[in-house]
């Protein structure tokens, strides 16, 4: 099955609960024809934390039935599906427990591993296509990836609800590489609360820093699409995805729960040429809607 589970370690990426080297699993994984597929999952997850383990939820290939917010990526994503051209799916695990504070810096250093991991499938296959899935504080850890990396190092990046601030955004997408990769913002007004809460416990680079969901710097290669926007939704569906409207007011996980969405993240990783950013870019609404609209919808902010 092309699935390798593999865990930011203390001195590089290593092979999850096994002992041997990395090279040669990922050597063999490589063989694999189609795209590599990285799964960054977010805050609260880390390898070998019992029932928190990330391969054992929602990077694993089997959906847990005890928990509601745990749902296979790698299935949503068509790996196992024993289709020709099924590509490589690697789930990255990092140490995201303890408090906000440390998870933050957490990711960071996960960044910084996870760039040696690309430079290493870059090396053994130049000319696959290397895209990424995140959540969360996931976003921080490609974003920290990229100024470790030479340009055409990854080709789509997917940001579900990220966790990380506008100007770091900024920075990241300034490197060689975050110049040449296509960034999709994920966002919607169900996450308003824990963005608020980032943005007041975590000291920011800049003051009045806002996260991605109202910073995301607009670029030629990057694209914000708010998922619980009527309109946005009714696009999508006339593209052929058809993505369930939200039904909660405050929701974390929607961005991958929702009914719909990985029919439309799987076209974007493995279908690129189906989907052009500049076309969507065109025909969606040019405008997020204002934070607090889906909590408070008579006040825009405060």
């Amino acid at each position: 099955m092309p699935l390798l589970r593999i865990n930011a370690g203390e001195d590089g990426p290593e092979l999850h609960g096994n002992r041997r080297p990395l090279l040669p699993a990922l050597s063999r994984g490589l063989q694999h024809l189609g795209p590599v597929i990285l799964m960054i999952h977010g805050y609260k997850y880390a390898p070998y934390q019992s029932s928190s383990c990330p391969h054992e939820n929602i990077l694993g290939m089997k959906t847990r039935r005890d928990c509601r917010k745990t749902l296979s990526w790698p299935r949503g994503l068509g790996f196992g599906s024993g289709v020709s051209r099924e590509g490589l799916g690697i789930a990255f695990g990092w140490p995201a427990r303890g408090t906000i504070w440390q998870a933050y810096g957490e990711a960071e250093k996960a960044g910084q591993s996870l760039a040696r991991l690309i430079t290493l499938i870059h090396r053994h296959a130049p000319t696959r296509p290397i895209h990424a899935l995140t959540h969360s504080l996931g976003a921080r850890v490609v974003l920290s990836a990229l100024p470790h990396l030479p340009a055409d190092s990854l080709d789509r990046i997917i940001l579900l609800s990220g966790a990380e601030f506008g100007s770091n955004a900024e920075a990241a997408l300034d490197s060689a590489a975050g110049k040449t990769a296509e960034l999709i913002n994920i966002t919607s007004r169900e996450n308003d609360l824990f963005d608020f809460l980032l943005e007041r416990l975590v000291s920011s680079p800049l003051r009045r820093d806002r996260c991605l969901s109202n910073n995301m710097p607009a670029r030629h290669n990057t694209l914000t699409l708010q998922m619980d926007n009527p309109e946005t939704l009714r696009i999508l569906r006339r593209c052929g995805f058809k993505i369930a409207p939200p039904r909660t007011r405050i929701c974390h996980w929607s961005s991958y729960m929702r009914p719909g969405v990985f029919s439309l993240y799987r076209t974007l990783l493995r279908r690129s040429d189906q989907i052009d950013l500049a076309h969507l870019r065109q025909v969606l609404p040019t405008r997020a809607e204002p934070r607090w609209s889906r909590i408070m919808p008579f006040r825009t902010e405060f």
